[in-house]
C-alpha cells in the first residue's frame, strides 16, 4: 500500500502544501501568501494551513486520515512557547499518522544538504541560521535581526543604504548613487526631501526595494558594494555561530544558502564564504536550487524512520511540478 506524506512551508511571504509518496514522487501541491502568526495572527494562520492542506491532499486524491506522516517548516516558530499554540493548530488539521515541527529554516537545510544535515543560512525578507548534525542535535541563531546583532536579509540591507544616504547628507559618510536612486524610487525633491519623507512617512523604502542597492552596486558605486560585501560577512557569521555550536569547525559538510537576496550578487556569497571557511574550511557552499517545501516533506519520512536519500532525489525532480 502507498503511503503519502505532506509536508508544509509557512513564510511571512509565502505558504506552500506539497504530498508524496515515499519514493519522492510529488502528487499535490498548494499555495498561499504569507501564513505565519507573526504577519496574520494565529486565527489567519489557521486559515492558511487549513486551505493549503486541503487544497494540497484534494489535489493528489487523497484524505486527511491519509496521511502517513507530516512536516512543517514554519516562520514565527522561534521559542519553545511557540510550540504549543502551533500544535494545537496542527493537531486541528486532524491528519493521520504521526508529525513534526520546525523552524522554515531547517526545511532548507534538508531540501539542499545531500546527507540531510549540515547548516542553512537564510537571506530573504530578513535572515537565519538553523544547523543540524548527524544525531539530530540543532543549533541555531535568534532570528531575530536587529534586536539581537543579526544581519543580512534584504531588510537589513535597505536599513543600511538608508543610512549610507543620512551619513553622506551629513558629511560623515562618502557620497552614493544610492542618493540619487532612493529620490528616483520615491519622487523626492532633493535628499533633504526624502529624508524628512522617511522620517515624517511621505515616503517608504522597504525590503522590497533591496534589488535597487545590487543594481547600484553593479554599476561600480562602492559604498553600494561595501554594503553587499558586509550583508555577505554577516551572514556568515551567523554560520560561524551554528558551526561553533555543533562543533562542524574540522567536519566537511554542507551550507546550505536559501532565500532570494543570494541569487542576486556573487560579492555576497564570497563574503559569506571567506567568513565560513576561516573557521570551518572544510565547508561546502551550495545554494538552495529547490523549494524549501521539499524539506517538508522529507521531514515527515524521517518520522516513520525512513531513509530519505532516495526520496530527496525523486522529490528533486519534482522542482517544476512545485515551481510551475
Amino acid at each position: 500500500m502507498t503511503r503519502f506524506f505532506l509536508g508544509v512551508d509557512v513564510g511571512n511571504s509565502k505558504s506552500h502544501a506539497l504530498v508524496a509518496d515515499e519514493a519522492g514522487q510529488a502528487v499535490g501541491f498548494a499555495r498561499a501568501g504569507a501564513g505565519s502568526w507573526e504577519a496574520i495572527g494565529w486565527d489567519g494562520a489557521r486559515e492558511v494551513m487549513r486551505t493549503i492542506t486541503g487544497e494540497a491532499l484534494q489535489a493528489a486524491g487523497i484524505d486527511r486520515t491519509e496521511v502517513a506522516a507530516a512536516g512543517f517548516g514554519l516562520a514565527g516558530y522561534d521559542w519553545p512557547e511557540d510550540r504549543a499554540p502551533y500544535v494545537e493548530l496542527i493537531g486541528s488539521l486532524e491528519l493521520g499518522g504521526p508529525f513534526e515541527l520546525v523552524n522554515d529554516a531547517l526545511i532548507g537545510l534538508l531540501a539542499g544538504a545531500a546527507a540531510g544535515w549540515g547548516v542553512c543560512v537564510s537571506s530573504g525578507t530578513s535572515c537565519n541560521c538553523y544547523g543540524r548534525n548527524e544525531q539530530g542535535a540543532i543549533g541555531r541563531v535568534t532570528g531575530f535581526s536587529n534586536w539581537f546583532a543579526e544581519y543580512g536579509g534584504a531588510n537589513e540591507i535597505v536599513a543600511r543604504a538608508r543610512q549610507a544616504v543620512a551619513r553622506a547628507w551629513t558629511r560623515r559618510g562618502p557620497e552614493t548613487r544610492l542618493a540619487e536612486a532612493f529620490m528616483t524610487l520615491t519622487g523626492a525633491g532633493d535628499v533633504e526631501d526624502l529624508l524628512a519623507g522617511l522620517v515624517r512617512g511621505r515616503y517608504r523604502i522597504t525590503a522590497a526595494q533591496a534589488p535597487l542597492v545590487f543594481e547600484v552596486a553593479a554599476q561600480g558605486d562602492e559604498v553600494a558594494q561595501a554594503i553587499i560585501g558586509w550583508a555577505g560577512r554577516e551572514l556568515g557569521d551567523l554560520a560561524v555561530g551554528v558551526i561553533r555550536q555543533l562543533g562542524f569547525e574540522e567536519a566537511a559538510f554542507d551550507v546550505v544558502l536559501s532565500g532570494s537576496v543570494y541569487s542576486r550578487n556573487s560579492s555576497l556569497l564570497e563574503g559569506t564564504r571567506a567568513t565560513i571557511e576561516a573557521v570551518a574550511p572544510r565547508a561546502r557552499l551550495v545554494l538552495l536550487q529547490a523549494p524549501p517545501v521539499l524539506g517538508g516533506v522529507l521531514l515527515a519520512m524521517e518520522q516513520l524512520g525512513l531513509e530519505t536519500g532516495t526520496a530527496r532525489e525523486g522529490l528533486l525532480g519534482a522542482v517544476d511540478f512545485v515551481e510551475g
